[in-house]
C-alpha cells in the first residue's frame, strides 16, 4: 500500500521497488523474448542475483486473448513450456516469482502486438477499444488475485500523442486510469494501481509517458485510498536529443517540473517506470548521475540529500533486462 510519497508493506515498513522490465509479450512473440536462447527460470533467477526485486512484465491485449500462441522459444532449452498459450506462460512465470520471492509489475504496454508505443498513441485502438482494454484488466487481476507475487499494474505504457489529461474526454488518460483502477479493485483489492503520466500538457513537451505536469491539477482520486503510483519514464540523448540535454537545463530542476514534484509535495509515491543507457556517451553518463541522485533523495543536485530521514528511494524499473532494444 501506500502513505504519503511512501510504498510500505503489511509491518508498515518502507519498501523501493527496484525492477527490470522483460519485454516480449507485449511484441510479435506474445512471450519474453530471449527464450530462443537461455531457459526462462535461470533467467529469473539471474534477476534476482543481480538486486532486483520486481520484474516489469510489458503485454498487449491480443497476446491475454485465449488461444493466442508464443513463438520464437526453443524448446530444448524451455521444454515445460511447448504446447502452452502466452498465458499460460505467463502464469508460469508469476507462479515461480512467488517461488523465488521476485515480485511481479503486469505492464499494459500495447493494444495490438508490436513494437513499443509506436503507431499506438492511446490505451485503445479500433481493434481493441476502451472496454476491451479494462476487460483484460479485470481478467488478470481476477486471474491472479491469489497470488501474492503480482503487486502492481502499469495500466498503459507511454500515453502520448493525443492522449489528454483531466479534460473528461475520450482521450483523457486521468479518467481512464481512475476508471481502469477502480474496475481492477473490484475484483482484486490489493493491487498498487500505477500510473504513467502523457507526453505534452499544456504545451509542455516531455518523453512519452513523462509528463505528470497534469497531476497538480487533476489528480487521480481511485476510490480504494493508498494505492496509487505514479509512473514517469525518463531517458537520455541517446534515445533522442531532448532540448534540456542542450540548452543549459539543470536536469535535476527538469526532473522536478515534470514529475518529481510529486514525491517532493508528498501527493505519491512515483516509481521511475522506465529509463536506461548503455552509459557510452558523456551527456547520457551525466544524465545517469543526475537521475540516479535525484532517485536517492538529491533534488537541487547539490550533492547533499534532501528527503526527510527514514523516507525510501524512489522506485524504478530498469529498462531492460533484454539486450535487443
Amino acid at each position: 500500500t501506500t502513505s504519503g510519497n511512501q510504498i510500505i508493506d503489511a509491518d508498515g515498513n518502507n519498501v523501493r521497488i527496484a525492477g527490470v522490465a522483460w519485454f516480449g509479450f507485449e511484441s510479435d512473440t506474445k512471450v519474453v523474448q530471449g527464450l530462443w536462447t537461455r531457459n526462462w527460470q535461470d533467467m529469473m533467477d539471474q534477476m534476482q542475483v543481480a538486486g532486483f526485486n520486481t520484474v516489469r512484465l510489458p503485454f498487449s491485449t491480443e497476446a491475454m486473448q485465449d488461444g493466442q500462441m508464443p513463438n520464437s522459444i526453443n524448446y530444448a532449452l524451455n521444454p515445460d513450456l511447448e504446447g502452452l498459450t502466452s498465458i499460460e506462460i505467463l502464469d508460469k512465470i508469476v507462479d515461480y516469482a512467488d517461488q523465488i520471492g521476485l515480485r511481479i509489475m503486469l505492464d499494459h504496454h500495447r493494444s495490438e502486438a508490436g513494437v513499443g508505443a509506436l503507431g499506438e498513441e492511446l490505451w485503445y485502438t479500433s481493434r481493441y477499444n476502451d472496454q476491451a482494454w479494462i476487460d483484460t484488466w479485470v481478467k488478470l487481476a481476477t486471474r491472479y488475485r491469489d497470488n501474492p507475487s503480482v503487486i502492481a499494474v502499469d495500466l498503459h505504457n507511454e500515453p502520448h500523442g493525443a492522449a489528454s489529461w483531466g479534460d473528461g474526454g475520450a482521450t483523457d488518460w486521468a479518467r481512464a486510469a481512475t476508471a481502469a483502477g477502480d474496475a481492477i479493485h473490484e475484483v482484486n483489492p490489493d493491487w498498487l494501481i500505477v500510473v504513467e503520466g502523457i507526453g505534452n500538457y499544456q504545451g509542455n513537451n516531455y518523453w512519452w509517458g513523462g509528463n505528470l505536469q497534469g497531476v497538480a491539477d487533476h489528480p487521480v482520486e481511485l476510490a480504494q485510498s493508498g494505492k496509487l503510483v505514479y509512473s514517469p519514464h525518463d531517458y537520455p540523448a541517446s534515445v533522442y536529443e531532448q532540448p534540456w540535454f542542450s540548452d543549459g537545463s539543470d536536469l535535476h530542476q527538469v526532473f522536478r517540473e515534470t514529475w518529481g514534484y510529486i514525491y517532493e509535495q508528498d501527493i505519491a509515491p512515483i516509481l521511475v517506470g522506465e529509463f536506461g543507457s548503455r552509459l557510452e556517451t558523456a551527456k547520457d553518463q551525466a544524465w545517469a548521475d543526475a537521475i540516479t541522485s535525484y532517485m536517492q533523495g538529491d533534488f537541487d543536485g547539490d550533492g547533499s540529500i534532501d528527503k526527510p530521514a527514514g523516507d525510501g528511494d524512489i522506485s524504478f524499473a530498469w529498462w531492460s533486462w533484454n539486450p535487443n532494444s
